[in-house]
């Protein structure tokens, strides 16, 4: 591991609480997501706030609505700096975001099945098959469209590797070390599981940012990450 492979998710009320996270965090994390909640309370003002003091942004906002709103927003969100941004992985969706995305630095990612997902919610929601084959038509069909890379479970992050091959970005939320605790997650794996199935990234929230000392746990979490690598490489 030569790099810092967590995403700090910014899972809070309001910009006051994330700066005094990130505060907290100090050097020990450069990554940080905003998703819905921060987003509702601080909108694109703090996610350039952030980029603004050299922080890297997963805007995770699953953008999903008819191509040219979709096209539009990503646009938006190409001009702000974030690093990395969610799409559904919806085909016309997925077509609109790279159209938006244009020349960009910008990265997109294709959600495939939410983590919070399990066979009974698929059932549910309708679909006649299983989890890893609805995971792995829509990482067919991101690849086909010309996104970057998955957001997926670390439990199918092996087999979505072998999918959309070695360039992908795989980032896995879904992480939690050996015994804390899986919240509203379902299809969850440790760190060092996750990195050794093949993600780049790693979205870590509860445990870091509701640890009594966040810079002490996400230190801890990446010399798990560093001894499981060694202990069992990659394809082991």
């Amino acid at each position: 591991m030569t790099e810092n492979p967590c995403i700090i998710a910014l899972d809070v009320e309001s910009a006051g609480e994330a700066r005094a996270l990130v505060g907290r965090l100090g050097d020990a994390a450069q990554f940080y997501k905003v998703g819905m909640e921060l987003y509702a309370a601080a909108g694109m003002e703090f996610v350039r706030e952030l980029v603004g003091e050299g922080k890297q942004v997963f805007l995770d906002m699953k953008f999903y609505d008819i191509p040219e709103t979709v096209k539009r927003a990503v646009a938006q969100v190409a001009r702000s700096g974030v690093r990395l941004a969610t799409v559904h992985g919806s085909g016309a969706v997925m077509r609109a975001a790279v159209q938006g995305r244009a020349e960009s630095p910008l990265r997109l990612l294709a959600v495939t099945v939410l983590t919070s997902f399990d066979q009974t919610d698929l059932a549910d929601l309708g679909y006649p098959c299983a989890v890893p084959d609805l995971v792995a038509l829509r990482v067919r069909k991101a690849m086909e469209a010309g996104i970057d890379g998955i957001v997926c479970s670390p439990l199918e992050a092996a087999s979505v590797r072998a999918l959309a091959g070695p360039d992908a970005i795989l980032v896995t939320p879904g992480v939690r070390s050996a015994g804390a605790g899986k919240g509203d997650q379902k299809r969850v794996a440790t760190p060092a599981e996750a990195i050794r199935a093949g993600a780049n990234h790693l979205v870590i929230g509860r445990q870091v940012t509701r640890a009594q000392d966040p810079a002490a746990e996400l230190a801890r979490i990446l010399e798990e990450i560093r001894t499981g690598s060694e202990a069992y490489p990659a394809g082991a």
